[in-house]
């Protein structure tokens, strides 16, 4: 179930979905990088005013799905207007910043977006733009991403899926509002 805090700016309300921090596995592939299976934390905050702070670290797994190192970590700003048009600006810690636009699908969580300006330190590595697609399945926060480079065309890099992440303040708040549950936890299932 999907809550609607009270202290949420009314235009963030279509948005929502994506409120919480996430934490979950992917897979990267590009041309020139080693394909790799990824972890990641994402984080989508509110301070109440019209737009949700976002905060996003990847590393790389090893076999065994530890820790091998760091991937990539971005954080921005995301908007939404009246006409379901969403914008974001983000930031990577390879010297990218990126304005992206978009728009939230009509009757179903999911956000469509493409890069519309790109600026580079002279620090990164060559960029020219991408397209990434974001989805609330089965309670889970599903998420695509293309990029393109000078010498490479528009292609899926990374894609990833997210569990909403439980802290012990949420199991508080579960705990004082189950109910009436039967004693023995075998009548539940009856």
């Amino acid at each position: 179930m999907i809550e609607i805090p009270s202290d949420l700016h009314r235009d963030l309300v279509p948005l929502v979905w994506l409120l919480g921090d996430w934490a979950g596995a992917g897979v990267t592939d590009f041309p020139g990088s080693e394909k790799a299976n990824f972890g990641q934390e994402v984080s989508f905050t509110h301070d109440g005013r019209d737009f949700l702070e976002y905060r996003s670290h990847t590393w790389v797994l090893d076999a065994e799905g530890n820790k091998a190192e760091p991937l990539e970590s971005e954080s921005g700003f995301w908007r939404i207007d009246k006409d379901r048009k969403v914008e974001t600006v983000m930031v990577r810690q390879d010297g990218v910043v990126e304005v992206w636009y978009g728009e939230l699908a009509n009757q179903k969580p999911q956000i469509d977006l493409a890069t519309d300006a790109v600026a580079r330190t002279a620090a990164s590595g060559p960029y020219t733009g991408g397209k990434r697609l974001y989805g609330y399945v089965k309670g889970d926060l599903m998420w695509v991403g293309e990029k393109q480079t000078p010498e490479v065309p528009l292609r899926p890099y990374m894609s990833a899926q997210l569990k909403k992440v439980v802290t012990p303040e949420d199991v508080a708040e579960m705990a004082r509002n189950l109910g009436d549950l039967p004693d023995d936890g075998i009548a539940f299932f009856k």
